[in-house]
């Protein structure tokens, strides 16, 4: 106990130091409006950490003494830690509060339980301490004793009242705490509109510590599909290392607790699915800036994630938009494929949706598909962008994409010729050309943007308003030929 207790004590020491910034700390630090505002805690090591710490802390080896300028708090969850049956009391009989918490959201009853400190728990019980108390991450007093052994503690707080802990394991449960992902977020801390029900597969509005987040929830019944789970880790992967203006941003995920959770950054301006369904068709200003924006994160991603088959379902409730009108990309990761080469997959066929019109008919005759398939679904928006509607929409879905898929036809553009370049609908043409070797990369699809855009902007053409058609545009640049 002696020793146990000058590491403690040099270890406060070092972390009220001013360069005492751990590793994590940033992380951390970002979870504490989630804590009462009234308590000037602070978060120190005390031996044994929450048996759901995802951080591991060691004890310091450095300082000599224990501060003496500790709060109440600390005091008290110092003396818990170090099994000071006496020094406790005193600080109760003085009025501070038995459920103290530290920035980790922890009591002194965790500290006692992780401890093992029988006298410690039958004290702090004694007072009125919350039983089933839960820290940062979901921990009780109770799975902390589970957790390190301590077994009188369990039983004693067992036999209280303490609800038992329940393994609830995941398809991602880790067994040492310490191999938690780095992204891991805590349940608690993310509120879900429990009024519009929870959406599970679909992204939809949380709060997480105060700040609008996206989140998407894993369908519990989808935990025993491996094809499933396999797609959300390996959405994981991407997300983690993705960084593109045009794609969605990270925020976290559950993925040790259900229901398993993927978060990332929230747009109050919705998806593009609903803004044609609401504005139909685009000026071509509109639709060229959309169409560029959605092309530069389809490029990034296939230029730069870990391998080259990109799992993306590329459609327009899966492209978000920001405040400033900026389209981001979402949703890639989540079609299950199973490779079958370096550049080369297949979708599992139960997961094929008869009803997408943006899928290519490689996807819909479940045959080996390549990254191709992103440049045919990109066609199919750019067309909608351009005709405010989706191919043969006056049919049902189901029909329509049998129709393009099967039988390769492809509608007519309604809108007059003259309102749009020939070179747009030539590239939307490549695009759903049903030979995946005709359909361009997206690094050829920004450049081929790039230049009708540029073709007509420079003279002041390209305005949303449009009062000049494209053919004076196809005019000017034949008369300088």
């Amino acid at each position: 106990m002696e020793n146990t207790t000058v590491q403690l004590q040099r270890q406060l020491t070092r972390q009220l130091s001013t360069g005492s910034l751990r590793r994590g700390f940033s992380r951390q630090i970002s979870r504490q409006s989630s804590m009462d505002p009234r308590r000037k805690s602070q978060r120190f090591s005390f031996g044994r950490q929450s048996s759901m710490d995802p951080i591991h802390r060691t004890p310091s080896v450095e300082g000599l003494t224990v501060p003496g300028n500790l709060d109440s708090t600390m005091q008290l969850l110092f003396k818990a830690c170090r099994g000071d049956v006496e020094g406790l009391e005193e600080l109760l009989d003085e009025g501070v509060d038995v459920d103290s918490i530290d920035l980790d959201g922890r009591t002194a009853l965790h500290i006692a339980a992780c401890e093992g400190h029988v006298e410690v728990v039958e004290l702090l019980l004694s007072r009125d301490a919350n039983i089933d108390a839960r820290d940062h991450w979901g921990s009780t007093a109770a799975a902390d004793a589970k957790y390190y052994g301590n077994l009188d503690v369990y039983n004693l707080l067992k036999a209280r009242g303490a609800s038992i802990p329940k393994t609830r394991k995941t398809p991602m449960t880790v067994s040492n705490p310490g191999e938690v992902p780095e992204y891991e977020l805590n349940p608690t801390e993310l509120q879900i509109r429990r009024s519009d029900g929870i959406k599970t597969g679909s992204y939809q509005v949380a709060k997480w510590n105060g700040t609008k987040v996206s989140v998407k929830i894993l369908d519990k019944n989808s935990y025993q599909d491996p094809e499933t789970i396999n797609a959300f880790k390996h959405e994981l992967t991407l997300l983690e290392k993705v960084r593109h203006p045009n794609l969605v941003q990270f925020v976290g995920a559950v993925t040790q607790n259900i229901p398993m959770m993927i978060v990332s950054e929230y747009h109050p301006n919705g998806d593009l699915g609903s803004y044609l369904h609401k504005k139909g068709r685009l000026s071509p200003h509109k639709a060229l800036n959309f169409a560029l924006d959605i092309a530069r994160g389809m490029n990034y991603l296939h230029e730069h994630k870990p391998d080259p088959i990109i799992h993306c379902d590329l459609r327009p409730k899966n492209v978000l938009m920001d405040s400033g009108g900026q389209l981001k990309v979402a949703g890639f990761g989540l079609l299950r494929l199973s490779n079958i080469s370096y550049d080369k997959a297949k979708l599992a066929e139960a997961h094929i949706d008869p009803s997408n019109i943006y899928m290519a008919p490689e996807v819909y005759k479940n045959l080996i598909v390549d990254r191709s398939v992103d440049a045919y679904s990109f066609g199919v928006m750019l067309y909608e962008m351009i005709e405010g509607s989706t191919p043969f929409h006056s049919m049902p879905a189901a029909e329509a994409v049998k129709l393009m898929c099967l039988e390769g036809k492809r509608p007519s553009f309604k809108t007059r010729l003259r309102s749009y370049p020939p070179d747009l609908r030539e590239l939307i043409e490549e695009c759903w050309n049903p030979e995946p070797l005709v359909r361009p990369i997206f690094s050829e699809i920004i450049v081929r943007l790039d230049r009708i855009v540029a073709s007509c902007s420079k003279h002041g053409w390209l305005k949303d308003t449009f009062k000049l058609h494209w053919y004076a545009c196809l005019l000017l640049q034949a008369s300088l030929t």
